[in-house]
């Protein structure tokens, strides 16, 4: 029992000196930029405040063109000149392709309209597919719903149904934000390579473990409705 009671105070001795040597790192860290700040002159300051300044205000244009070209809500576009047009003058576009009597169009709206409103930097649109035969059949688009993930004009990456999304109809927005990441069509802050599936039990680790390079390079040849 001794030498039990012994290795456990040895343990915590080496716990507490590990936390009180990233203690001094941290504050020695801290230190060091108090300390240039404190150097600093005058001038150094305030460039260093017109730097932030500039760097807020170009933030702020970029909004507010992003916005002028209608990001920042869910549209939906009335033919397929539109799209074209629409994907020309912004860099990242999410194009749904929707049908009235398809059910899960109605799920995936939900989520777009809220990534459109978090996400100002990409375009959100929605296309009614029978309304845009030219378009289905030049993006092979066979199941609905089907979004069309569009970079620099090119639509590079589709996300067909809800097989990419966990195979549920009860996904999460965030499941959603985090394929359109994968895609690299929207600025993601999570972690690629750890999906947020509500249920990665039920769904087993094929799910969990899923590598973007595969998403990214997936053929869909699939024929079927997805109603």
């Amino acid at each position: 029992k001794m030498a039990a009671d012994t290795s456990v105070e040895i343990l915590q001795k080496v716990l507490e000196n590990e936390i009180l040597q990233t203690t001094k790192v941290v504050e020695e860290h801290l230190d060091a930029e108090m300390q240039k700040l404190d150097q600093m002159d005058e001038d150094e300051l305030e460039c260093l405040k017109q730097r932030r300044l500039e760097a807020l205000k170009k933030a702020q244009q970029q909004k507010q063109e992003w916005l002028s070209k209608g990001h920042g809500e869910y549209r939906e576009i009335p033919s397929e000149r539109d799209f074209f047009q629409e994907v020309k003058e912004s860099k990242n576009v999410v194009c749904h392709f929707y049908r009235d009597t398809t059910f899960r169009c109605q799920i995936m709206d939900k989520h777009l309209t809220v990534l459109a409103k978090k996400h100002v930097e990409t375009k959100f649109l929605k296309l009614n597919a029978e309304k845009s035969p030219f378009l289905c059949e030049r993006l092979r688009i066979k199941v609905i719903p089907t979004l069309a993930l569009v970079k620099d004009g090119k639509t590079q990456d589709y996300v067909v149904g809800f097989t990419d999304l966990g195979n549920t109809d009860d996904f999460t927005t965030e499941t959603l934000e985090w394929r359109l990441g994968c895609a690299d069509v929207i600025n993601y802050s999570g972690n690629l390579m750890d999906p947020p599936f509500q249920s990665q039990k039920k769904f087993g680790t094929s799910f969990t473990k899923l590598d973007k390079k595969t998403i990214r390079g997936k053929k869909y040849d699939s024929d079927s409705d997805d109603d």
